[in-house]
């Protein structure tokens, strides 16, 4: 029913009295949703038939909503699309007038307008040469005029849309995967474009488009629901920005979540996310049964050629059976899908789905969505624990590789996995909000399974490591720590999959420890013993190493381009085989005794010599070629710098590195004896990794120049720093959270560890080492980690004369570097 308020308006075609009622109506908190929409529309319907009416239109003339005004959704801030539609028997001036009397009223309100005027003939050949405008005239509705004119021309357009179906579908699904790749995936992208982005809207409206074709209709059921809720987001995203605007921006999302009266942004994400899925699941299998039929269409002719224009191979002159090659026991292949036999019987096999799932993965082919269905409705459960076969066609499922990924989301589709992993909802279509990561938390799973796929040959045991993969970041459904809280479901889930209580303690360890070794690669000292000790003493065994090693790169590479590099592998490698002797039960070697290299000593000596900073300057590479392999890639610079030992070295070394452009990556800090008649005093012998933000690398002697400068006061680092951080404005976005210092619960007997979690920016490091000379202590190392905008810096420090600090003293330099930093 209409509100007063609204039906009064029928009698005022006025644009004061339309945008007051418009007004009056966006804001009824009683009414949302399709109802507002449709409100809206008929709003809208009367007013431009008002002015329609006002304008004395010529016989023969129609105007015509297309598109989604067509389709009656009118979100808050929606163009209005319009088609002024004639004969052609009236005069163009005429025609010409009656488009301005209602094309101005709009623009007058400010509302959005894409308009045409156009005959029925120019409209079909518009229609011919543009498919968006062919699209938008399928959802053609009269608002006012020549209504038989408007009935001729849908007519006229859906038997030009299934005749041409042939050629206009393909280049549908073209368009729709160049928007993809343009826009993304709107499942996992943390600002999706609710409209453009894969599984948005205008996937949805392409699914209209393909059934009206009659080639084929969109299979799943809560199509309709998953288009409403991003309808409702929209409307949502409209009221409380104001704009029209299709983009969930970060800074918008609780608002949105607000006013949709759901609990928080996260909550809001899931509900988008598991909208675009079901429509891009619904898309996957849409276009998969229009090529199908395309391609069967387009063979019939070739074969009835072949046959001399028989209609039939048989005897009876039917069509050629349809060939079904067997997969596994159950399961076999019809036509390029993954179907049931015909001898299949799900409600007494319960192991079926999944292998069902194993074969298709293994074969590369597609599950049927048919077969998928009468598996999700007639599958008996599987007993717990599962039997053999049934972990055997998991592992078999996840070690698929790319093939896996399709295969999951059909099984998800229809609720398979949830009824296998009851604790996969908890993840399902949960929202990773660091940037970092590609991917929701539970394809991020399937994705990290996908890539250990090719890393079982590394491993004694290749289905701990694929179950242990998919279950890896299972406890980020759960509140604390999602390590913690992860062992104690994988424990559980492994268990209930099969494996013996060995096993299950093994997955559960892999799962607790899955970011230790990458955590403690880049974070940690690797030359002091507690640190390889430590990872020793919770890794326990070789084989649980070997099993973390590639978990840990299985993840990075998952989780996206800035969490793994040919730099934190070698550092992994590195701590792989330290912690690997030590297991081993070979003795740790002493760093204090540790005498410095040739190249250390060297410089240390012409340091001593002149007085002054001298550096070298070169690449490292992870590993030796061979001669048959290709040149290895650089994991970084090696920067070596002495200079005889004074106040300010670190804040001057990081100040200038930050000048130049160069990303630190650690540092490692070191007094140099040097031996007996080659001089006296004290030399400082800095060791750097450093690597180019873009561009080659400076020339070693303008560092040195520019060094020279820090430490003589003549070059004014902070100045500088700020100077180019002024000239790049900042990106509009959510601030970033304060800096937090820590101290660091390491048992280490060499130094104090620091830990600094900051936002990343040019000459962090520089402050940080500013500071530090401020609370006159003494720095040994620092370690620096940084995955998209946060920024972990490890710093091991001592009193001057090299003893560990006090907790006391400890905890009060956390307190001034986080005050130095804020």
């Amino acid at each position: 029913m209409t509100s007063p308020e609204v039906s009064t308006q029928n009698e005022d075609a006025g644009p004061g009295g339309y945008a007051a009622a418009r007004l009056l109506l966006l804001h009824e908190k009683e009414r949302s949703g399709p109802p507002r929409r449709t409100a809206l529309a008929r709003l809208t319907d009367d007013w431009l038939a008002g002015l329609f009416a006002a304008a004395a239109p010529p016989r023969g003339t129609a105007l015509v909503a297309v598109g989604g005004y067509g389709r009656s959704e009118l979100s808050p801030r929606s163009d209005l699309d319009l088609l002024l539609l004639h004969d052609g028997t009236a005069d163009k001036a005429a025609i010409a007038a009656l488009a301005d009397r209602i094309w101005y009223p709009v623009w007058d309100l400010g509302l959005a307008l894409d308009h045409s005027v156009r005959t029925p003939a120019e409209a079909r050949t518009t229609a011919a040469e543009d498919l968006k405008v062919h699209l938008g005239l399928l959802d053609a509705r009269p608002l006012a005029g020549d209504a038989g004119l408007v009935a001729a021309l849908r007519t006229t357009v859906l038997a030009d849309w299934r005749n041409q179906a042939p050629k206009r579908l393909p280049a549908l699904d073209e368009l729709c995967r160049e928007r993809a790749e343009r826009m993304g995936e709107l499942q996992f992208l943390l600002e999706p474009d609710l409209k453009e982005a894969r599984g948005g809207l205008r996937d949805a409206q392409a699914l209209r488009a393909v059934a009206a074709s009659w080639l084929a209709d969109a299979p799943r059921e809560g199509l309709d629901r998953a288009r409403r809720r991003l309808l409702d987001t929209r409307d949502a995203l409209h009221l409380t920005t104001g704009r029209a605007t299709d983009r969930l921006a970060l800074q918008e999302q609780d608002a949105v979540a607000a006013e949709l009266g759901l609990l928080d942004a996260d909550t809001l994400l899931r509900e988008v996310y598991e909208a675009a899925r079901t429509i891009s699941y619904a898309t996957d299998v849409t276009w998969r049964e229009v090529n199908r039929v395309l391609k069967a269409r387009s063979a019939r002719p070739r074969l009835r050629s072949l046959l001399g224009g028989r209609s039939g191979t048989g005897r009876s002159g039917g069509k050629p059976p349809i060939e079904r090659t067997p997969l596994a026991e159950g399961v076999v292949e019809m036509d390029g899908e993954v179907v049931l036999a015909r001898t299949a019987r799900p409600e007494r096999d319960p192991v079926l789905p999944l292998r069902a799932a194993a074969a298709a993965a293994q074969s590369g082919l597609p599950l049927s969505p048919h077969a998928v269905r009468r598996l999700a409705a007639t599958a008996k459960p599987l007993p717990v624990p599962w039997p053999a076969e049934a972990r055997e066609e998991l592992v078999t499922l996840l070690g698929a590789g790319e093939a896996t990924v399709p295969v999951w989301e059909a099984l998800e589709a229809e609720g398979i996995v949830t009824r296998l992993l009851p604790d996969w909802e908890r993840v399902r279509c949960r929202p990773q909000r660091n940037p970092v990561h590609t991917w929701t938390v539970d394809r991020h799973l399937v994705e990290t399974a996908v890539r250990a796929a090719s890393l079982t040959r590394r491993v004694g045991r290749p289905d701990l490591l694929l179950v242990a993969a998919l279950l890896h970041d299972i406890g980020k459904g759960w509140p604390g720590d999602h390590s913690v809280a992860g062992e104690t479901i994988a424990r559980d889930l492994a268990a209930r999959v099969g494996f013996d209580r060995t096993d299950t303690a093994t997955v559960a360890t892999a799962v607790r420890h899955h970011l230790l070794l990458v955590e403690t690669a880049t974070r940690r000292d690797l030359d002091d013993p507690a640190t390889v000790q430590a990872v020793a003493t919770a890794v326990g065994t070789l084989g649980t190493l070997e099993l973390l090693h590639a978990l840990t790169e299985a993840d990075a590479l998952a989780t996206g381009p800035a969490a793994w590099s040919s730099w934190r592998a070698s550092l992994v490698a590195d701590l792989v085989k330290r912690v690997a002797g030590v297991l081993a039960g070979e003795p740790l070697p002493d760093p204090e005794a540790a005498a410095p290299s040739a190249e250390q000593e060297r410089l240390a000596i012409e340091a001593l010599r002149t007085g002054e900073p001298v550096l070298a300057l070169h690449a490292r590479d992870e590993h030796t070629a061979g001669p048959d392999e290709p040149a290895p890639e650089p994991v970084g610079v090696e920067l070596v710098i002495a200079l005889p030992d004074r106040p300010g070295v670190l804040p001057a070394v990081a100040g200038v590195l930050a000048l130049h452009r160069l990303t630190v990556r650690a540092a490692d800090l070191r007094a140099v004896d040097l031996p007996t008649g080659l001089g006296s005093g004290s030399v400082l012998v800095l060791d750097w990794r450093v690597a180019a933000e873009y561009g080659s690398l400076p020339e070693a002697a303008r560092l040195r120049a520019d060094l020279v400068r820090a430490l003589d006061g003549s070059l004014d680092i902070p100045a500088r720093l700020a100077e180019r951080e002024a000239a790049y404005p900042r990106r509009r976005g959510l601030a970033a959270p304060p800096p937090r210092v820590t101290v660091a619960a390491a048992d280490s007997r060499l130094a104090t560890v620091i830990e600094v979690r900051a936002q990343d920016a040019p000459g962090l490091l520089h402050r940080i080492g500013r500071a530090l000379e401020g609370a006159a202590v003494r720095v040994r190392s620092a370690h620096v980690s940084t995955l998209g905008a946060n920024a972990v810096d490890t710093l091991y420090v001592t009193r001057p004369d090299g003893s560990l600090l006090p907790p006391e003293e400890a905890a009060d330099l956390a307190r001034t570097l986080e005050t130095a930093l804020g």
